[in-house]
């Protein structure tokens, strides 16, 4: 864009020389219309905009910024993210790289880990097994009394035998949940463990 003087030499030339005599800062900033302007102090108008601060001799000593678009705010945040996803990275890589002296080393802490899980994962199955066995008994004693039972003159089914019932459903349902979140979990350690061997050898430029 051409740009057009707001002032003239002799302008700049008297500006320069109050700014000798004085502490005052000499500012040039370019307005929308590509209108270059000097001055000791900045219009409201322009403080949104870029201005350049010159010494006494008429040299850029400092750049005020001007006002951020959505654009450039954008583009920082962008680039924050970038930043700090590099530095969770290398303080990764760098406890990595303390923790463990080889892919062997990993794997082994790896199966350790598996292992127990896969102890909760048994010892879950046998107890959740007992229970649905204790399950079965208590229904077969509730097909002895109504509601359960066809016979129109049996008798109602007592309260213990009713809590039991339901305590017993409740405590496998709870540990169901127990055994999905041990297998998920191993899966997951799994997964981990698989990433870490795989940086490891991109560390170690073992690929």
């Amino acid at each position: 864009m051409k740009l057009f003087f707001a002032s003239s030499a002799v302008l700049l030339s008297l500006s320069l020389g109050a700014v000798a005599d004085s502490p005052q800062k000499l500012y040039k900033w370019i307005d929308e219309d590509g209108v270059v302007h000097f001055g000791d102090s900045v219009p409201a108008r322009y403080s949104d905009l870029e201005k350049q601060v010159l010494n006494e001799h008429g040299v850029t000593v400092d750049v005020v910024r001007g006002k951020k678009t959505a654009e450039e705010k954008a583009e920082e945040a962008r680039q924050a993210e970038i930043r700090l996803a590099q530095e969770m990275q290398r303080r990764a890589d760098q406890a990595l790289l303390a923790t463990y002296l080889s892919v062997a080393e990993i794997e082994m802490h790896r199966d350790r880990r598996i292992e127990l899980f896969q102890a909760q994962t048994r010892v879950t199955e046998l107890y959740l097994r007992n229970q649905r066995r204790r399950l079965e008994l208590l229904m077969e004693e509730a097909n002895k009394f109504r509601p359960y039972s066809t016979d129109a003159d049996a008798p109602m089914i007592e309260r213990d035998l009713v809590d039991d019932i339901a305590e017993t459903k409740e405590v496998i349902e709870r540990h169901q949940g127990n055994l999905a979140r041990f297998q998920d979990d191993e899966q997951q350690i799994i997964a981990r463990f698989d990433g870490d061997i795989d940086r490891f050898k991109t560390l170690k430029g073992l690929n």
